[in-house]
């Protein structure tokens, strides 16, 4: 059906706005895959306001690292996935050592199952590369390898939001699909 791709900066909104834009979507069907491991109180008190915020119209998948899969076994055309975050998905695949090329086969992986979706996915990214240089090699890879791993999804998505300070500016946007009122056509 659709891919969206809804990217922007620390705090701008995206999720918030990936969320309701996903719930505007009919279907009875709405799956929350959570990336992030939740390895502090800080980040267990994130995820608690996040499931309280979705309420009980979604079902939510832990997805640390096995992303692609569950996204194809999910993929069904009256279902609406909503990913939350791939540069989560991308720290923690970093973080357990992946090699370049190991890294390299799960963004194909990603790309493949976006491109052929047949559900409704709603893809959260930050986009890191508008900052400075980062000063450690782990940094630069993980930028890096967000902005790769982006600009893929970017072309195989159907449309693409960039999030500004909480607004949603239209990047790309191919088909009828109708997101918020102030995205798209």
């Amino acid at each position: 059906m659709s891919s969206i791709l809804v990217i922007g900066g620390c705090r701008s909104g995206k999720s918030r706005y990936a969320q309701e834009s996903a719930e505007a979507v009919q279907s009875d069907d709405k799956v929350y895959l959570a990336t992030s491991l939740v390895l502090d109180e800080e980040m267990e008190a994130r995820v608690a306001r996040h499931q309280a915020d979705r309420g009980g119209q979604w079902r939510t998948e832990e997805v640390p690292y096995e992303l692609p899969e569950r996204l194809a076994a999910l993929d069904v055309p009256s279902r609406v996935c909503l990913v939350d975050c791939l540069t989560m998905w991308i720290s923690n695949l970093l973080c357990s050592h992946q090699s370049a090329d190991c890294l390299e086969q799960r963004f194909f992986d990603l790309v493949q199952v976006v491109s052929s979706c047949r559900s409704t996915i709603f893809l959260v990214s930050n986009e890191v590369g508008t900052g400075i240089v980062p000063e450690s090699a782990l940094s630069r890879r993980f930028r890096d390898s967000a902005g790769q791993l982006n600009q893929r999804l970017a072309e195989a998505s159907s449309h693409v939001c960039w999030m500004v300070a909480g607004i949603p500016v239209a990047v790309k946007s191919a088909g009828r699909l109708r997101l918020r009122p102030e995205f798209g056509a």
